[in-house]
This record gives structure tokens, sequence and C-alpha cells, in this order.
């Protein structure tokens, strides 16, 4: 999952949880709209400690060859 990805999920979820006032017959709207937010909140914090390991900037690797 994307950051972007995350980020949707977890504003769906805030709109579900927060704006909306229907009822759907035997599915909880506010419900789903918390977990929808907990997923994109793990997410969130896996993508985002994904991108800090990609690459470190101390890995002897990237230092261009001495011409």
């Amino acid at each position: 999952m994307t950051i972007g990805g995350s980020l949707a999920l977890i504003a769906l979820g805030a709109i579900l949880k927060f704006a909306v006032t229907d009822s759907v017959a035997g599915v909880d709207l506010q419900t789903v709209g918390v977990i929808l937010m907990a997923v994109g909140a793990v997410g969130l914090v896996l993508g985002l400690l994904f991108l800090s390991r990609a690459r470190d900037p101390r890995d002897p690797r990237d230092v261009p060859p001495a011409l």
C-alpha cells in the first residue's frame, strides 16, 4: 500500500465516521470508518518505515566511483 493509498483510506474512514448519518441494514458505517482509518494508519506507518529503509545515506555503494 502506498502512502497516498493510506491517506485515502484514512480520509474515507473519517468521512464515514464523522460525516455520514445514513444507515445501511446490517452494516455499522461508523465502525467501518474506524476500521478504514486504522488500516490506513497502519499502512501509512509501514509505508514510511519502508521508505526510510529503502535508501541508507551511509551506504558505501551509493558513492560514485573516483575518476
